[in-house]
């Protein structure tokens, strides 16, 4: 077996048990923890298969906007972070092992890619950002359309959703404010002054 498909299934055992870990565990933290692990052994796996690209965008995207977004769902759930922070310590190690796999991933990929650097490129090969362009934009340019109005209806379905008038919500009118009088506002009541019982 090579170098190269050795750290295939190394990623790939990791990709595996990283998204088996995210469905099983019960903290929310955690499973945000092992979503990131998975999605850098995702993006790993696309480097092995040279689309630098797609595993560039797929760390920028997943791991840098849908974590967060992941996480801000968390926070508007109504987690205790008291007791959260109370257990600070427990989370250690499930942050220390997704931070060594991590790193242990880049430096797989480090070593793969001095060793293949050597290698010249195929002949008439283009890049594959510019093939991944041309298939999007030029031969599935359709498809491509309607995916992204498809993703723009769920965006506004999901802001209509969410931004619906609630009752009790009281709003201020500045015009009605402006008018308002001092007779209106301000009303001095005489009270006679109490003595105090010796």
């Amino acid at each position: 077996m090579s170098f190269e498909s050795a750290i295939f299934y190394v990623f790939a055992a990791l990709l595996v048990f990283a998204a088996l870990a995210v469905i099983t565990t019960r903290n929310p933290v955690h499973a945000a923890l092992w979503l990131v692990l998975a999605f850098f052994s995702a993006s790993a796996l696309w480097l092995l298969l040279s689309a630098e690209f797609l595993a560039i965008v797929l760390v920028l995207v997943y791991v840098g906007a849908v974590m967060v977004l992941f996480l801000f769902v968390v926070m508007m759930l109504d987690v205790n972070f008291d007791a959260l922070r109370k257990h600070f310590r427990s989370y250690l190690p499930v942050g220390a092992t997704v931070g060594l796999l991590v790193l242990f991933e880049m430096s797989l990929l480090l070593v793969n890619a001095t060793r293949a650097s050597g290698a010249a490129a195929p002949a008439g090969s283009e890049a594959n950002t510019r093939a991944l362009g041309r298939l999007l934009y030029v031969e599935y340019v359709y498809p491509f359309e309607i995916a992204a109005v498809v993703l723009l209806v769920a965006i506004v379905a999901a802001i209509a959703l969410t931004h619906r008038h609630r009752r009790e919500t009281r709003y201020q009118d500045p015009a009605e404010q402006v008018k308002v009088k001092r007779a209106d506002r301000v009303r001095i009541v005489e009270m006679a002054p109490e003595k105090r019982e010796s």
